[in-house]
């Protein structure tokens, strides 16, 4: 199920909406391969995928914090989410192309389901709070600032979690 970016996802803040149109566009162009059967280039893709996911939940864990809202919730969803991911990018990948109709359409709604309910009903409770503030905020600095181009997604996770990738 392709998800298209509309207003009604903006959360109110530049990055995160940002971050959250770019997970789109990786989501997409991942049920694509699935629904192909195209494994060749999938295990980067959902590398990449996996890695953006961990820099978008740092990243709206840090604006939480800088706009005192509550986060614990949304820290558990993404911790379900990553194990989730996990699981399915190993299963994905071990089949190596060759999945049956229902399992590729399984796989694809969840990543697009999962993205669509997370922000409308997690991330959207801080949407009220953000307007608060002018929508290219960032704490700590320049909008976009994020300083997650170098390390692996095993140090994400622990700047996550406290706890090494599963």
């Amino acid at each position: 199920m392709e998800v298209a970016w509309t207003k009604q996802l903006s959360v109110g803040n530049a990055v995160i909406d940002s971050e959250h149109q770019n997970l789109i566009v990786m989501i997409n162009r991942i049920e694509s391969m699935i629904k192909a059967n195209d494994a060749s280039s999938l295990s980067q893709e959902l590398e990449q995928l996996e890695r953006s996911l961990c820099i978008h939940f740092i990243n709206e864990e840090r604006l939480a914090k800088a706009v005192n809202f509550p986060f614990d919730q949304n820290k558990q969803e993404h911790k379900f989410v990553l194990k989730e991911f996990q699981r399915m990018k190993e299963e994905l990948l071990a089949k190596k192309g060759v999945w049956t109709d229902s399992a590729a359409t399984h796989y694809s709604n969840f990543l697009s389901d999962w993205l669509t309910s997370h922000v409308m009903r997690e991330d959207m409770l801080m949407k009220p709070l953000l307007q608060t503030y002018d929508y290219k905020f960032w704490p700590g600095g320049k909008e976009g600032e994020t300083n997650y181009t170098a390390g692996s997604t095993a140090n994400l996770y622990l700047q996550l979690f406290d706890e090494p990738a599963p």
